[in-house]
């Protein structure tokens, strides 16, 4: 075996003249694996400096994509990222992900957070341990999947609660809904995928122009699913999935607040499934980030999604950001409970406040 190389990056350009097509959709069958993605990030929702870390060892290369703040660095992600983690290109046995640290050296990186980390992940944070770095990993989300190989539409519904079966058979009587499902972008059919989000009980986007850029993307590519539910012409409900290797992914949902009676929601997401499962033939379904309760009548089981911290105990800053960690988790221990946090409180700074060992939690 070659000896292994380590090179950093401090821009997106240099690392993919670095990498030629080791980072394109025919190189890596996950999304969120891809310099393509990764541009996305960086360009419209850009935290900190890139810098990304390749080593190689003549077997296998692989990469880790970060966002630098002073010593400090995260993962180059955005909460439309469902997953993060070390990109592999060659066997993942012999990738050498150890020599990430020696990287993370160089760089001056003495404290590191990334998420949403998948379980599968579980080598880079041994691996970290390994040489010198203090880990707390902890859970901050979740991920609903369901395995569908083998099945047409009619079997999975059947294997549904006959609740939701008939409660859509029911919505969908009363609702007279119109559906269409899109491979290919259209810009009129996008503004009414927008005006039902505007219209909806969520919050806005935090990042339109990514969403549309990824539709349009993916559109080329042939993996985009965009789902309308209209009544009387009334957009109401839209559903944003990508299938690809055999994968469908939601992305993204939602309804108009003023149409929840009917349950377009519901009636659109049969429809989605339908497709999904009768014409590209995927062997799962991925409900995106989130353990919405409603998910669970939709899916099969749940794979938790991690938050990963790590300071450098070799490195002064490590240490010093360690120690810094470890006051303010004793400073919120002496403060008096929160009573106006809502129910849904999660993600980054909810696993900053409730970490509650280094080291605690063994890699899987």
């Amino acid at each position: 075996m070659a000896a292994t190389s380590v090179a950093i990056f401090e821009d997106l350009k240099a690392a993919a003249e670095d990498a030629g097509d080791r980072l394109s959709r025919a190189s890596q069958p996950s999304l969120f694996d891809r310099l393509d993605w990764f541009r996305l990030v960086h360009e419209h929702t850009p935290e900190g400096t890139p810098l990304v870390i390749r080593v190689n060892n003549g077997v296998a290369s692989c990469w880790l994509f970060l966002a630098r703040k002073g010593r400090s660095a995260e993962s180059l992600s955005n909460l439309y990222c469902l997953r993060y983690g070390a990109v592999v290109h060659g066997p993942s046995d012999k990738a050498p992900i150890g020599e990430f640290v020696k990287g993370l050296r160089q760089a001056g990186v003495s404290h590191i957070f990334l998420e949403p980390v998948p379980p599968e992940e579980g080598r880079l944070i041994a691996e970290l341990r390994r040489h010198g770095w203090a880990t707390v990993r902890g859970q901050i989300n979740s991920s609903w999947r369901i395995d569908t190989r083998g099945m047409t539409f009619d079997d999975y519904w059947a294997s549904r609660s006959s609740r939701l079966r008939n409660t859509t058979a029911r919505k969908e009587k009363k609702a007279k809904l119109e559906t269409k499902i899109l491979q290919c972008f259209d810009a009129q059919a996008w503004d009414d995928y927008c005006s039902v989000f505007e219209a909806s009980w969520k919050p806005p986007e935090a990042s339109p122009q990514l969403l549309r850029r990824l539709a349009e993307q993916e559109s080329e590519a042939g993996t985009l699913r965009l789902g309308l539910a209209y009544r009387e012409g009334l957009p109401v409900a839209a559903q944003l999935w990508l299938v690809e290797n055999g994968v469908a992914t939601i992305h993204k949902l939602a309804y108009r607040d003023d149409a929840k009676d009917w349950s377009p929601g519901s009636i659109l997401s049969r429809d989605m499934f339908r497709y999904v499962l009768d014409v590209d033939r995927v062997g799962m379904i991925d409900f995106g980030i989130g353990d919405d309760p409603y998910k669970r009548e939709w899916m099969g089981y749940c794979v938790p999604l991690y938050g990963v911290t790590a300071y450098d105990l070799l490195r002064p800053a490590g240490l010093l950001g360690l120690a810094g960690a470890l006051v303010r988790k004793i400073v919120r221990k002496l403060r008096p409970p929160r009573s106006d946090r809502p129910a849904s409180y999660g993600g980054r700074r909810a696993f900053q406040e409730s970490s509650t060992a280094v080291g605690a939690a063994p890699a899987p």
